[in-house]
């Protein structure tokens, strides 16, 4: 059950912060970066009042390994667990937190001023005990042994990267019947380009965008919608590195509601031309690129 669906900046942070503040026993969060003052401020909180605050931080991010450093020694100054990523994957790019046994949060944004005002990026707090459970589980796996896959019982609503992204996302965009709206500016995986073709010429309706600015907001969530029956926020781009080497995780949405207002979103973004077939892939991703390169 999605208790909160949140697309625009204004509201981004508070989301955020009403998760954190409401945890009362534990608070596990995973950050790939963060630098905004009242989130830290928030977790301090939590740590005073007696919750036992975890962070799963990302091994490295371009422009970012000094300050994650200095993230890491303040969060375990104010009395936080810190856990730096240790398996074989590149990077930990899922953004994710749980309070106690619920909410949770899933994000594309991460934890960084400019994420709170200038980019286009999705989150949702969700009370589904079976996804909690799963997020919970995925979190004390990547902590304790992280080259050890996934944990059992992931809900097909969960999708957790590199393991399940490709094949989940290729089913996804094979079942369209009508019509595929994509937001994500890395979207260059040739398989997945090529998919997004075929699907044209069998007359679904393509429309993509996020290369460039949407709507004024630098482009950095992803969003996909399948028809008017299948939505799908969270960290993960089309690209070859997202879908290959790296752990991240999107959540699907179906309710018809949510979905709905996210494709009014989508409407509201697209330029006065903008109902499209037709994209330009940016070039191929590598690994040693990263997707938030310039936040």
């Amino acid at each position: 059950m999605i208790e909160k669906l949140v697309c625009h900046p204004a509201e981004r942070r508070t989301a955020i912060l009403d998760v954190i503040h409401g945890a009362r026993r534990e608070l596990v969060l995973s950050v790939f970066r963060c630098d905004d003052f009242k989130i830290l401020d928030a977790l301090a909180a939590a740590v005073h009042r007696g919750v036992h605050v975890r962070a799963l931080l990302t091994p490295t991010a371009k422009h970012w390994d000094k300050r994650l450093h200095q993230l890491e020694v303040y969060l375990e100054s104010m009395g936080a667990a810190v856990h730096r990523y240790s398996g074989a994957r590149t990077k930990y790019h899922a953004k994710y937190i749980v309070a106690d046994d619920g909410p949770a949060l899933i994000a594309s944004l991460n934890f960084t001023r400019k994420c709170f005002d200038k980019t286009c990026d999705f989150l949702i707090v969700i009370a589904d005990e079976i996804m909690i459970a799963a997020l919970r589980a995925l979190f004390a796996m990547d902590c304790d042994s992280p080259d050890s896959g996934i944990p059992p019982g992931i809900p097909e609503t969960l999708v957790v990267g590199p393991e399940w992204a490709r094949p989940r996302f290729r089913e996804l965009l094979g079942s369209a019947r009508h019509r595929i709206r994509i937001i994500d500016h890395r979207l260059s995986d040739p398989e997945f380009v090529a998919l997004l073709r075929e699907r044209q010429a069998a007359g679904v309706s393509v429309q993509v965008l996020g290369a460039g600015d949407v709507a004024g907001l630098q482009s950095h969530g992803k969003l996909l919608l399948v028809d008017d029956e299948t939505a799908v926020i969270g960290s993960i781009s089309l690209s070859p590195p997202a879908l290959n080497s790296r752990r991240e995780v999107a959540a699907i949405i179906r309710d018809p509601a949510n979905i709905a207002t996210l494709h009014r979103f989508f409407d509201s973004h697209v330029t006065s031309g903008g109902t499209f077939n037709e994209w330009s892939a940016p070039p191929r991703v590598t690994v040693e690129d990263d997707d938030e390169d310039t936040d």
